[in-house]
This record gives structure tokens, C-alpha cells and sequence, in this order.
């Protein structure tokens, strides 16, 4: 005979999934996947409601949220993550990956491995691995960036992110720290010069609104680590959060090759939204980079083992 079906009354678990990026973001198409499926595969068990778009508040009060519990799940940006936990921000290195096989490399090697047992060591679970944020580019509106010394006093807005904040400093450029819920309105306004990301968040936050160009320096990679709240985490039976990892990471592999596929086809379509594209010489940033003290000064702060990961999978720094 079969089995009557069990009826629940709800959720035995009713979390909240806070990102940072528009509804049509990569990121949030395929998180509304992974939990849609996640909700079918453990019977309703765990329901977890996406809040896109800075809904529940900025990253930076997010992750205070996810910390003391009010809040269970966050995708956050390793560079903004580095604020709270330092070695996130090794991901950001300037002109370190060469290419996305040097970054999964890494990020699905020992980088990464290294870099999620530091994040579990302060209270703060990340349940899978990182997602794509794209390698970034810089956007201006009145000054066209070609080569390293029209970055000379440059204002523009980086994440509060230490490793972003230095390399522009030592390019000579004048960077200001800022959530990215004001950037639209500062780049309007003239606060601030110009910006960097990478083109999906240009496209769907509709920077190209008030940018003129997109200078294609490919400076830094960026991704977004899954974090979970420790006591919510732990309050679910292992099968459920077994579940829920499995499908966070089934997800994060078409969402890396969505992000790869954008960042190809979004040059032609931003153009005709009138951004113009310049393609500068990367070795000529790297080079000037690699005449400050950048490399040398980050690899004494993340010490000897986090760095020799990291040139593991993208050679050596210098």
C-alpha cells in the first residue's frame, strides 16, 4: 500500500537569503534555481526566501546581520569580505590570474580551501564554493583611461576593500571607498570620476547611464562567497544542509559559465547603449605595478602559505 504523503504546515526551516545585485543579476537567477530546488528536494523542509537588490540593507550591514543571526544567508563579495576577513581579499591581487583556468585553480584548489577554513574560524559558515564576479574594468565619464598615468589623481570608487583601495593608490589614482548603493548617484552627480566593476554589474545596475567609456584593464578578479549563519547552519540536520550544498554549487557551475558568456557578448550590447570600449596594453600595468612595493607589501600581510597558494595557480608575483 503506499504511503500517505505528510502534510506540513510550513517550513521546519524559514531562512532569508540577502544579495547585493539587481533581480536579473546572474547571481540571483541561478540562486532562485538552487533554492527552488533545494525547497522541492527536501519537501518543504527548508525554505529560503532571495532578497536582491541591497533589500535587507548594504553588504556591509548584511554580513553584521548574517553574524548575529538576524539575517541567515548572504553572497558576498570577497573584497567586501576582506574587511571582516583579511585573507578574502588575496582573491583581489591586481594582474594575478591570468585567465578564469588560473582562477578555479586556485578558488577550487588550495586558495580556496585555505581561504574557507579562515572564514569558519571566526563564526561565519561558507557553505559551498565562490561564484564569479567577473574580472573588473573601469568606467569613466570625462577622462579616458588609455595608460597607468591617466590614473594620476583619478577619484573613483572602489568597494571597501583594502587590496582594490591599495593597487589604485599605487597607480597613483585617488581612491574612495563607497557601498555601491550610492555609486549611481555619485558618478551623476561628479563625486567621484569614474568606478570599476565587471560588465555584468555595469550592465544590469545601468552605469552606463552616466559613464561614457570602459577601459578594458581586466585589473582584478572578484567573487562572491556563500555565507551562512554558524547557529542556523548547525540548527539544520546534516541531509538538509547536504542538500542545500550541493545545489549551491550545481548552481555556481552554470553561473560561472553565464558570467563568462555576458562578459563576451555584453561589449557589443553596452556599446549600443553608447559606452565606448578601450582596449589598453595590460603589461603596461603591469609593469607599473610591479615598480611600486604592492606585491611585497601584500605578501608580507598574508604571509608565506596564503601567498604560495596563490602563485600555485598564476606563477609568480613580483
Amino acid at each position: 500500500m503506499a504511503m500517505p504523503s505528510i502534510v506540513r504546515a510550513g517550513p521546519e526551516f524559514d531562512f532569508k537569503f540577502a544579495t547585493g545585485q539587481d533581480p536579473s543579476h546572474p547571481n540571483n537567477v541561478h540562486l532562485r534555481a538552487a533554492l527552488d530546488r533545494v525547497r522541492e528536494q527536501t519537501n518543504g523542509r527548508l525554505s529560503i526566501r532571495l532578497f536582491p537588490a541591497n533589500q535587507l540593507g548594504t553588504e556591509t550591514d548584511v554580513l553584521s546581520q548574517v553574524r548575529n543571526g538576524s539575517i541567515e544567508f548572504l553572497l558576498l563579495s570577497a573584497s567586501i569580505l576582506a574587511t571582516f576577513v583579511p585573507v578574502a581579499g588575496i582573491a583581489n591581487t591586481a594582474y594575478a590570474f591570468p585567465d578564469y583556468d588560473a582562477v578555479w585553480r586556485a578558488m577550487d584548489g588550495g586558495l580556496g580551501q585555505h581561504t574557507r577554513a579562515l572564514i569558519e574560524k571566526v563564526g561565519v559558515i561558507a557553505p559551498g564554493r565562490i561564484w564569479d564576479n567577473g574580472f573588473r574594468q573601469i568606467t569613466s565619464s570625462g577622462r579616458e583611461v588609455r595608460a597607468p598615468k591617466d590614473l594620476s589623481g583619478f577619484k573613483i570608487r572602489v568597494p571597501p576593500a583594502p587590496m582594490l583601495t591599495s593597487f589604485f593608490a599605487a597607480m597613483g589614482a585617488s581612491p574612495t571607498p563607497m557601498n555601491f548603493a550610492e555609486v549611481y548617484t555619485s558618478l551623476q552627480t561628479g563625486v567621484i570620476d569614474g568606478q570599476e566593476n565587471a560588465l555584468s554589474l555595469i550592465a544590469t545596475t545601468r552605469l552606463y547611464e552616466v559613464q561614457k567609456f570602459c577601459s578594458l584593464t581586466g585589473h582584478s578578479w572578484d567573487g562572491y562567497w556563500p555565507l551562512a549563519n554558524r547557529k542556523a547552519w548547525a540548527r539544520m540536520p546534516e541531509d538538509i544542509r547536504s542538500v542545500l550544498t550541493a545545489e549551491l554549487d550545481r548552481s555556481v557551475v552554470d553561473q560561472r559559465s553565464d558570467v563568462a558568456e555576458r562578459d563576451r557578448s555584453l561589449r557589443t550590447e553596452l556599446a549600443k547603449k553608447g559606452l565606448a570600449f578601450i582596449e589598453v596594453v595590460k603589461p603596461d600595468f603591469q609593469r607599473a605595478l610591479a615598480s611600486t612595493s604592492y606585491f611585497q607589501t601584500w605578501k608580507q600581510k598574508y604571509g608565506d602559505n596564503a601567498w604560495s597558494l596563490l602563485e600555485e595557480a598564476c606563477g609568480k608575483l613580483t
